[in-house]
């Protein structure tokens, strides 16, 4: 008996894409497997980005007001008809086989229903060293975790329609991660795989500040997801030991008021960020050289102050407000 390939629906969110869309879609309709469907949720942009949509086949959906990836992408899952979602952000542009070696191992691993990628190191357009830092970070994480995991980046990402049948859609409340928070929810049943063998190009934040006001807000989500998580802890971008010393940097900081001689604390702390990813620091080396690993490393730990103070917003506004973070929705037949 002949199988026959998976119907591919592709569900690309967009806001203010005008810079990334064409080369998206371009991506998108170059892919060895192509898709039944494209479908770009266009929401409520105030650029040219439903005027690029429109130059290709697409289905263009549009949301009246802005609402956030987890909503546009409810609404895309909502007006596929494949058999697998193959989700793509409007910044990224998978490389031609992407789909079809996602389907590949789908087809060799019948309880993985969830593939997801990485990002290459090479970005969509270069737009200098924030952006290499970006990506180069990216790229290392995700690669060091590759195989089964808990937590889907639905960045690039393909997922069994069946699947929501069983779990839901994405949580609307949520701006930020709001894949973790599915992926929570779908881990236990089905399998989720992530593959350095699905990849795209990245256009990532080139500029410091906004880059670090982007890490402080998204960073406001950890504690309510984390908390609310119904099994062992997910993917993890950085590691808990380069958090603890950003966070003792800032601690022990203000005691130096006292007397410089407490200087030494912040210092040690400082010590304790620049070891506690030693194959993080190994790998830029390599790839960029021992110059560029000390930009690396000084914008690292900027980031890593904005997720300690992102964070503790985050878990104050948890306590206060018990409306803040995820909705208490569980997957169908499991309790609380």
């Amino acid at each position: 008996m002949v199988s026959v390939p998976p119907h591919v629906s592709v569900v690309i969110p967009a806001y203010n894409s005008e810079r990334t869309l064409y080369a998206c879609l371009s991506a998108v309709y170059g892919q060895t497997h192509p898709p039944v469907e494209v479908i770009v949720i266009d929401d409520a942009s105030t650029d040219r980005t439903r005027e690029i949509a429109r130059r290709f086949p697409v289905r263009l959906l549009q949301t009246p007001v802005n609402s956030g990836p987890a909503a546009a992408r409810n609404r895309g899952i909502k007006a596929s008809t494949g058999d697998v979602v193959f989700f793509v952000d409007a910044d990224c542009a998978p490389t031609p086989t992407a789909v079809a070696t996602a389907l590949r191992i789908m087809a060799d691993e019948p309880d993985i229903d969830c593939v997801h990628g990485v990002y290459l190191t090479e970005p969509l357009y270069d737009d200098g060293p924030v952006e290499a830092y970006r990506l180069l970070h990216a790229h290392y994480w995700r690669v060091r975790n590759t195989g089964r995991v808990r937590t889907a980046i639905f960045a690039l990402c393909a997922v069994r329609r069946s699947v929501f049948d069983d779990i839901g859609f994405f949580d609307e409340r949520l701006r930020a991660s709001e894949d973790v928070e599915l992926s929570d929810r779908m881990a236990d049943r089905h399998g989720i795989w992530l593959s350095a063998d699905v990849t795209c190009r990245h256009d990532d934040d080139s500029r410091l500040w906004p880059m670090l006001r982007k890490q402080f807000g998204r960073s406001q989500m950890l504690v309510p997801v984390a908390v609310r998580e119904r099994g062992p802890a997910g993917l993890r971008a950085n590691r808990p030991g380069g958090v603890l010393a950003a966070a003792a940097v800032l601690g022990t900081l203000p005691l130096a008021v006292l007397t410089p001689v407490l200087l030494v604390l912040p210092g040690l702390a400082l010590t304790w960020f620049v070891v506690a990813d030693p194959g993080l620091a190994d790998f830029v080396r390599r790839e960029r050289g021992t110059a560029f690993l000390a930009l690396f490393l000084g914008l690292h730990f900027l980031v890593h102050l904005a997720i300690v103070c992102g964070g503790t917003v985050g878990g104050v506004r948890f306590l206060l407000d018990s409306d803040f973070g995820p909705t208490h929705r569980l997957a169908p037949g499991t309790s609380r």
